[in-house]
């Protein structure tokens, strides 16, 4: 049995609201907010703060400090590039 055009809608609301729901709340209030896929605030400061450790860990000469750098930066280098698995792959453009 097909579902009618208002019960996809409120499953698609329901579906937003559980997923995201600060841009549900904006979208309702009217004044959208940026979707979580958008919002990478915390992952740049993430980034920065590995460079910043690892800049210390070289000054100082501390082996540990390089590496934990290194671990915050390569983890916040993944969550500021896009998320490869939602991309989709495109294949070559024909004219």
């Amino acid at each position: 049995m097909p579902q009618s055009g208002d019960e996809r809608l409120v499953d698609l609301e329901a579906r937003l609201e559980r997923e995201d729901p600060r841009f549900a709340r904006a979208l309702r209030s009217g004044r959208p907010a940026r979707p979580r896929e958008y919002r990478r605030t915390g992952a740049w400061w993430g980034l920065a703060l590995g460079v910043a450790v690892l800049g210390s860990g070289i000054a100082l000469a501390q082996g540990l400090l390089i590496a934990a750098g290194l671990v915050v930066v390569g983890m916040s280098a993944q969550l500021v590039d896009p998320d490869p698995s939602r991309l989709g792959r495109q294949g070559p453009r024909r004219r």
